[in-house]
C-alpha cells in the first residue's frame, strides 16, 4: 500500500514535480517568479471565496492542472518503470496519478479559508529550473516556507518540483512508487492496484 505521508505532503506543498523533458528550457527567474505570484494570487482567490468546500475544490483542482505538468511528473516518478510498462499501464498510470494527485490537492486546500501568499527570494539555479520561494500562511497554522521549482514546458512556465521541509517531493515519491513495485516482483499492476485504493479512498473521504 502506498504510504499517505507522500500526497500529504504534496497537498501542503500544492503542486508537484516532474522530470524536465526535451523540450523543456530554463525558467528565466523573473518570468518564474511571476508565474508562482500569479498561481498563488488565483489559488488564494479559490480557496477563499465564499462557495462550498466542494465548489472550492473543483475550482484549486484546475487552477493546479495549469500550473503543473501532471503527465511529467507522473513519468519521472514512475522512472525506469515507465519503460517496462505496456501503452495500456501508462495510459492507466497516468489517469490514476493525475486524479489521486489532484484529489489530494484540491481535498487538502480546498477546506481552508483565510490563506495568505507571499514571495521570497527567486534563483536561477541551473540552466533548466528556478527556485522560487513562498510564504504560506494559514489559520492557526504556523506559517511555513515552500520552495517551487520552475521550468518552462512548450514555451510555458511550470512547476518542475517542490521542496518543502528540505524534501524534494518528486524524488519521495519516486522511491515510494519503485518499493511498492519491486516488493511485487516488478508488475506495474500492483502498483495501479494501490493507486486504485487510494483513489477510492480519497473519493470516500470527500463524499463522493
Amino acid at each position: 500500500m502506498i504510504e499517505r505521508r507522500t500526497l500529504l505532503a504534496a497537498g501542503a506543498a500544492l503542486a508537484l514535480a516532474r522530470a524536465l523533458p526535451a523540450s523543456a528550457q530554463g525558467a528565466d527567474a523573473a518570468r518564474a517568479a511571476a508565474f508562482i505570484q500569479a498561481t498563488g494570487r488565483e489559488l488564494v482567490a479559490a480557496i477563499n471565496s465564499n462557495a462550498p468546500v466542494a465548489r472550492r475544490r473543483e475550482q484549486v483542482a484546475s487552477i493546479l492542472r495549469q500550473a503543473v505538468d501532471v503527465d511529467g511528473v507522473g513519468r519521472f516518478i514512475l522512472g525506469r518503470w515507465w519503460r517496462q510498462a505496456t501503452p495500456e499501464e501508462q495510459a492507466t498510470y497516468l489517469r490514476l496519478f493525475e486524479e489521486t494527485l489532484i484529489r489530494n490537492l484540491s481535498a487538502r486546500f480546498g477546506e481552508y479559508q483565510g490563506v495568505r501568499f507571499s514571495l521570497g527570494r527567486s534563483q536561477q539555479r541551473t540552466e533548466d529550473d528556478t527556485l522560487v520561494n513562498t510564504i504560506i500562511e494559514r489559520p492557526n497554522s504556523p506559517a511555513f516556507t515552500l520552495d517551487w521549482r520552475v521550468g518552462e514546458v512548450n514555451g510555458q512556465p511550470r512547476v518542475v518540483d517542490v521542496i518543502a521541509e528540505g524534501t524534494s517531493l518528486r524524488l519521495t515519491t519516486r522511491s515510494e512508487y519503485s518499493a511498492v513495485i519491486s516488493r511485487n516482483g516488478g508488475r506495474i499492476a500492483a502498483l495501479l492496484d494501490a493507486m486504485r485504493n487510494q483513489v477510492a479512498q480519497l473519493a470516500a473521504r470527500e463524499g463522493r
